[in-house]
């Protein structure tokens, strides 16, 4: 997941050798005159370490390439954009990540979105997503705006009824076991969900339980072709190489082809109403 990251911050230390090199510097010396540990150039120049503003800084100082120093900086701007941990993103709540949300989805045509274990955003019940936020926030330790959050998540499905969107969801069918709020609150769901199917411009497909081992993905969505967004347990990655994005289409691919739609994802989600029915 971290190969575009490791590739941009390798990108950086690259240039940042260029400069010594071509200021005729070694290692050691630049080191020695910043101040840092010996090992500490090394470590950037070969993506080990992300230099800090201050470090570009000295660096272009040292190196008297001054004139590098704003378009360094927003490569490393950029570079911290694609990995932002959960702290940051939800350090005033939940309602501000719901807003971009909705701006990023407003801008793309085809959506495409992988869960494992829960239903995707945009096809969440009130409920059901107030009971997800609900574990956001007690979880990441952010300020309680639940009810603010909610609002703005139903707010992002507006955008399912535009007809210059489409999307394509995919789940497994965990997704339609995992527990979240009570049983209430499930069955709400799962009777959205039979709403969904067959809705014009989405199209909805379950991995059933028992498919065969394809690959290996947690939760991710693509916009377009231009970017994907992964979440993890501290950050939420954002990938824009090309080559990545295509190995991830190949990923919803197979999956998609794995996924039972129409009538028969209609009957596992019956199935699963069924069991919290009784």
């Amino acid at each position: 997941m971290t190969g575009s990251l490791d590739q941009a911050k390798e990108a950086l230390g690259a240039r940042l050798r260029e400069l010594r090199l071509d200021a005729g510097i070694s290692g050691s010396d630049l080191a020695k005159r910043a101040g840092w540990h010996q090992t500490k150039v090394s470590k950037i120049e070969y993506g080990k370490t992300k230099p800090t503003d201050a470090d570009i800084r000295t660096w272009c100082a040292q190196t008297g390439s001054e004139s590098e120093l704003p378009d360094l900086i927003a490569t490393l701007r950029n570079i911290e954009a694609a990995w932002l941990e959960w702290r940051r993103i939800l350090g005033t709540g939940t309602k501000r990540r719901q807003h971009a949300s909705l701006r990023l989805e407003a801008e793309t045509e085809v959506m495409r979105v992988y869960h494992p274990f829960l239903i995707p955003g945009l096809l969440q019940t009130a409920e059901y997503a107030e009971g997800v936020l609900r574990q956001v926030v007690e979880f990441q330790q952010v300020p309680n705006d639940i009810d603010e959050g909610v609002s703005k998540r139903l707010e992002r499905q507006q955008i399912l009824y535009r007809r210059n969107h489409r999307f394509h969801f995919v789940i497994a069918e965990q997704a339609l076991r995992t527990t979240v709020g009570t049983d209430q609150v499930m069955i709400g769901q799962l009777d959205r969900l039979l709403a969904v199917v067959g809705m014009p411009r989405v199209s909805l497909g379950i991995v059933p339980a028992k498919s065969a081992y394809l690959v290996s993905m947690t939760n991710f969505t693509m916009f377009d072709n231009s970017r994907v967004m992964v979440e993890t347990v501290t950050a939420e990655l954002t990938v824009t190489q090309p080559r990545e994005i295509v190995q991830y289409g190949r990923a919803f691919d197979l999956l998609a082809t794995q996924s039972e739609t129409g009538d028969k994802a209609r009957a596992l989600i019956r199935h699963a109403l069924e069991s919290r029915l009784r």
